[in-house]
Order: C-alpha cells, then structure tokens, then sequence
C-alpha cells in the first residue's frame, strides 16, 4: 500500500479507537461518581444511622479503588491512542509538504556547525525537523550528531541496511514512537545523571545487620503479644534500631530520594528494551544493538520493582511505623543501591543504543515515505555522480531534477567528469538552490538515508560551503572577511585526507571586480590543486573565464530565465555554457522602479 493510504488506514483505525475509549472513559467516569455515592450514603448508614454493617461501606471503597485503577488503564490507552493518531497526523503533514514547523527543530544542535545554516540542517524547515520522529533526547541527539557529522563508507553502509530492513516494520516503528513519548529517555536528563553519580557504597555486612534487627523486633513483638514480656523491651529495642539507622541516614536518604525521577524514565526504558527485544532483525547493526540490549530489560524491569516498591512503603502511612521497625525502605535503597553499582555504568550504553535505534528508524520512516528515493552507492575515487538530483526539502512535485557529475583527478577514465562547474545566471534563477540540493543530499548520503535523486554515486566526502554568511558586530567582522575566513578554511580542509566537496556561492562578491576575478581564480585553482570537487556560482560574467584556464578541470554551466508580460519566469533547468543575459533591470522594472 503506497505511504499515504497506509497512514490514512491507520489514522481511521486509531481515530475510531480513540472515539471507543472515550466512551468507555466517560462511562467509567460515571460510574466511579455513581459508586462514590453510594460508599458515602453507606458510610453515612454505617457510622450515623447505624442501620448497615460498616462492611457494606468498605465494599464499596474497595470497587471504588478498583475501577478507579481500571480508569487509569483506560485513560493510559486512550493516551498512547492519541499519541500514534499525532504519529501519522504529522506523516501525512509530510507527504503532503505541509511539515514545516510542525516539528521539533533542534535549532540548537547547528551552533558553531561550519555550514549547518548554510545547508539548513537544522531550525525551521530544516533537514532535522523533516527526518526527525525520534521522541527522546537521545534520539534526537544521535540524529543531529549523524546529520552533523557524515560516517565512514562502512558505517554508512550498515546504516543503509538497518534502513532498508526497519522502513517496512510500521508497527515496530509505530510502537517505539508511542512508548518513547511517554516521558524523558535522556543521555543528559535525570536517569543519565543518577546512573553516573557514585553509588553510596554500604557496607558488605549491612544488610545483614538490618536483617538482624528486624528478626529481633519480630520476636519481641510476638513475645508482648503473648505476654511472655512487656512492651518495654520491644520499645527499648526500637530506640536501639533507631540509633542504628542514624549512622546511616543521610546516604539512606541520598539513595531514597534519588530514585524518584529516575524510576519513571526506566519504566520508559525498561517498556522500549522489551518491545525491542520481541522484535526479530537481521541486519548486522540491528543484530547488535538487539544483543547488547537484550540483558536490559530484565535489569532495569529489577530496578523498576525495588523502585516501585520503596514508593508504595515510603508512602503507605498506615503501615510505615510497621515497614520502617523492619528496615524495610533501608533494605529497599540499600538493594537499589548494589544495582546501580552493578548496572550504572551500563545506562549510558543503554541510552545510547535506544538512541541510535531511534535515528535509525527516523530515516527508515523517511525511507519508507519516500519510496522513488534510492540509497546512493559509494566509490573509491573523488566523485559526487547525481542524476536527477532534487532539493529534499522542496516539495517532490515541485522540486526541478538537475544531473550533476564532478569527478576528482584520479577518477577512472570510464567515469568523466570536471572537477569544478562554475555555474552562472541571473539572480533567482536557482544557482543557490542547486548547490544546496548537492549539499543536502550529500549530507543524507553520509547519514545512511536515500537521497533525492534517481541516482547518486559519491566519495567519502567532507563539506564545505559559504551559502549564507553575514557580517559579526560582536567580532568586529564584515561579511567579505567574513567569508574570506570561511574560504580559508574550505581549502585548509581540501589538503586533508579526506576529499572536500565545495559549494562556494556568488565567490568573493564583496570586493571589486578585478579583486574578485583574481582572487576566485586563486581560490579555486588551490581548491582544485588539493584534489577537491564542487561548484562556483555567479552572476559575474567575468568570472566564467576560469574555465577556459582551469583545462578539463572546469566547465561552465548556467541557468536561463525569460521575460514574459513585464513577468520574468525560471525554469530551473542547468544547461552547458555561459549565460548570455542577466535579469537585474528586468526585475527592478517588475517591482515598479524606474530604471
């Protein structure tokens, strides 16, 4: 079933869900009120009228608490029903090119990144907001850091695997979705900062002590209800036990109110491991990261019981005097505590492997939403090697295909290709758009997603750009040096191991035009010299005479525009060659000046 019609059957299905459920909720709800009522008319005949055994009111309370822990169960379902309606809501938001700011950003993963706000990676509308469906911060995080930062060929490869695999399990995908947006699953939220504080350390022996001591006052105990002793030593004894629990109060404390925020993230953590570990994979990557989660769910469901335990006495105040006589919270955090330091350490791993599970499946969600994209294949030598490469971030039915082809010096003889496409034409015309199209889908390439082309073969690459560069009132910096830095560093990274892909727009524009014709030709020659690949764009003219200079190195290529009714129209289609014309007096004349 293509993307669309899939997720609007799913859609109706959890819409009607969601309808059923309310209704139940609301019946339930009535009759909580309805035995509410009743239990107060009994208390009232039991304890003023004296007409009816307290009993029957006691019966009453306890149905009560026991539809009331229905209702909850109820209300939880219809939760998670809402949550997987928001799930495909926001997929068809997608299919239908109506995702911009609907999303989380990540706006604050592109800071300090050299050419994030160049290619839009990150912020409104961004690379992130589009493949982003992770729900929890590790997630997200892992996400970022592959889109940040592009793999090595054989990590990519595993990726496109795990990919491959995970775009067809909707209900996997559907799943962790759902349990991960219950709460915060976080490498830097409260679970990750318990795990890797130090543990308290009681001693071996302790247990036992308290062990001890709660076997004393049990005997006690029976021995004054039976009158063999009075209740003095009884009393004695737990002034004793008192003392004891003292010396040890403040990390009994620590330990005790430590694991509160903690405890609810790993029932989140311990619900995705088990919904992890039922399901079957069979690539490599997955393969792992199923086997090395699969010892965390039994630990962590553990940790959720002793947790869940030391609530239900810490907050049991009827019988807490009777609990804590026994050391029986002491027993709980001292357990809690030989957990975390047997398993502390391994948290973070845990984390981590939910978070890469998560990127994983946000790009399998874009795999499978994208069905004509196809992953790109990889070589040895230098190339980027598109056919009909879109911009993934305009709307497929909108978006103009481009083939673009560069190849490094050392390319095979069979596999052409310039290692610089100056590319010039008038302002609007779609250069800019055309070198982020190559950015973007570079970036997917180097993340392990398909790409927006009907075929991409590329190199290892590292990216530089200068697409969007302003001036720095805090630095003391205009946009040309600025710029001038950037480039520095371009060609810097060019001498590298690793080959440079660069996308250098309208080059050097804000200096004079012999400056400029000068230095871009410097800049490129160093550029193509250090083995890079990538394109130029302006609408200088002068500048397309590199070309002729720079041999089989350079070709130069353009966009057209017409002028139709005062209207001038793009089609955005690259062509061989120089532009013969430019649009300036035309568009100013368009919008009303009288030039």
């Amino acid at each position: 079933m293509p993307p669309r019609a899939e997720y609007e059957r799913r859609l109706i299905e959890w819409r009607q869900r969601i309808a059923a459920l309310d209704r139940a909720s609301f019946q339930i709800s009535n009759g909580r009120l309805l035995i509410a009522g009743i239990g107060a008319v009994l208390l009232w005949a039991a304890f003023i009228r004296g007409s009816v055994s307290p009993w029957w009111a006691v019966v009453a309370w306890m149905t009560f608490a026991a539809v009331a822990v229905v209702h909850a169960k109820y209300l939880e379902r219809l939760e998670r029903a809402r949550r997987a309606a928001r799930l495909y809501d926001r997929g068809l938001a997608r299919l239908s090119g109506r995702w911009a700011g609907s999303g989380r950003d990540g706006a604050a993963f592109g800071e300090g990144h050299p050419y994030a706000r160049d290619l839009d990676l990150f912020g409104r509308s961004s690379l992130f907001e589009l493949l982003n469906t992770a729900r929890t911060e590790a997630g997200e995080a892992t996400l970022a850091d592959w889109i940040a930062r592009g793999a090595s060929v054989g990590e990519v490869r595993a990726r496109q695997r795990a990919v491959d695999e995970l775009r067809s399990k909707l209900d996997f995908r559907e799943d962790i979705a759902v349990l991960a947006a219950e709460g915060e699953v976080s490498r830097t939220g409260t679970l990750a900062r318990w795990a890797a504080s130090p543990p308290a350390g009681f001693p071996v022996g302790l247990s036992l002590l308290f062990a001890a001591c709660a076997l004393a006052a049990i005997v006690l105990a029976i021995l004054a209800s039976i009158k063999v002793i009075s209740w003095a030593p009884l009393i004695l004894w737990l002034m004793v036990e008192g003392a004891i629990a003292w010396r040890w109060r403040r990390s009994l404390q620590r330990v005790m109110g430590g694991i509160g925020q903690p405890a609810s993230d790993l029932k989140i953590l311990a619900a995705l491991a088990r919904r992890i570990d039922r399901e079957r994979v069979a690539s490599p990557k997955l393969v792992g990261i199923h086997a090395e989660l699969a010892g965390c769910a039994a630990a962590v469901a553990s940790l959720e019981r002793l947790a869940s335990l030391l609530e239900s006495t810490m907050h049991n105040v009827l019988f807490l005097p009777i609990t804590r006589s026994l050391f029986v919270p002491e027993q709980l955090a001292m357990a809690i505590d030989r957990w975390h330091q047997a398993h502390g350490g391994a948290v973070a791993e845990w984390l981590r492997l939910v978070g890469e599970l998560e990127a994983l499946l946000s790009l399998a969600t874009y795999a499978f939403e994208q069905p004509d994209d196809p992953f790109p294949t990889f070589a040895e030598a230098t190339r980027f090697d598109a056919v009909g490469l879109r911009h993934p971030l305009i709307y497929r039915d909108v978006a103009v295909p481009n083939d673009v082809r560069l190849a490094g010096p050392a390319s095979a003889p069979d596999q052409p290709g310039p290692q610089v496409i100056i590319v010039s034409g008038s302002n609007m015309s779609g250069k800019s758009t055309l070198l982020r199209a190559v950015g973007v889908n570079a970036v997917l390439a180097l993340a392990g997603a398909p790409v927006r082309a009907a075929a991409l073969t590329l190199s290892h690459l590292t990216i530089g750009a200068t697409l969007r560069i302003d001036d720095s009132l805090e630095a003391g910096h205009s946009k040309f040096y600025n710029e001038i830095l950037r480039i520095k560093s371009i060609v810097e990274a060019a001498r590298g191991p690793t080959p440079t892909l660069f996308l250098l727009d309208e080059i050097l524009h804000g200096t004079n035009s012999h400056d400029r014709r000068v230095g871009a030709e410097a800049v490129v020659r160093a550029l193509v010299a250090a083995g890079a690949i990538g394109l130029v764009t302006t609408h200088d003219l002068a500048l397309t005479e590199m070309a002729p200079q720079l041999g089989t190195a350079a070709v130069n290529m353009h966009f057209e525009d017409r002028l139709e009714e005062g209207r001038v129209l793009f089609d955005y289609r690259m062509r061989p060659g120089v532009v013969d014309h430019s649009n300036a007096l035309a568009l100013m004349r368009a919008i009303g000046l009288d030039v």
